[in-house]
């Protein structure tokens, strides 16, 4: 039986695999408040030529729209990649109260890997976060896609 999370996480991959369909990078999120999915989106970079069209970003913006103010701090992100720097301050801005992601990103994450902005006691804000909800398959849809990307 899965968790809620992993529910949730089931419905990112959704999203990171609608990614691939306009050549963005599979990367999806959600938003859950009080159980509930209230904002899901995958990457759009490519599609809009937004540097800034993170599937996070997107989501943080829709969720916020849905709850009616910036705050996020009764809200859970979950994501199928460790969020990078751009997107793991958002989320401290937008005073996001749980991060949950999938795989890690050793090259770019700011949840632990590379950097902890999530966490980091200089700011003004810590989001509680956990890591490695399906990371095996998070991780797999990356991996599939760089391949296709490089052959």
């Amino acid at each position: 039986m899965q968790s809620e999370l992993e529910e949730a996480m089931e419905l990112a991959l959704d999203e990171a695999r609608a990614a691939v369909g306009h050549g963005d990078v599979p990367v999806g999120a959600v938003v859950l408040r009080e159980g509930r999915v209230i904002a899901s989106r995958h990457n759009e970079r490519e599609l809009t030529g937004d540097p800034t069209a993170h599937a996070e970003i997107l989501a943080l913006r829709d969720a916020a729209a849905e709850v009616g103010h910036w705050r996020l701090d009764d809200c859970t992100m979950v994501v199928t990649l460790e969020p990078c720097p751009m997107c793991a301050g958002a989320m401290v801005n937008g005073r996001l109260g749980r991060l949950v992601f999938g795989a890690t990103d050793p090259k770019a994450g700011a949840a632990g890997s590379c950097f902890d902005l999530v966490d980091s006691p200089l700011l003004n804000h810590r989001v509680q976060t956990a890591g490695g909800v399906l990371a095996g398959d998070c991780g797999a849809l990356l991996v599939e896609f760089f391949a296709a990307r490089r052959r």
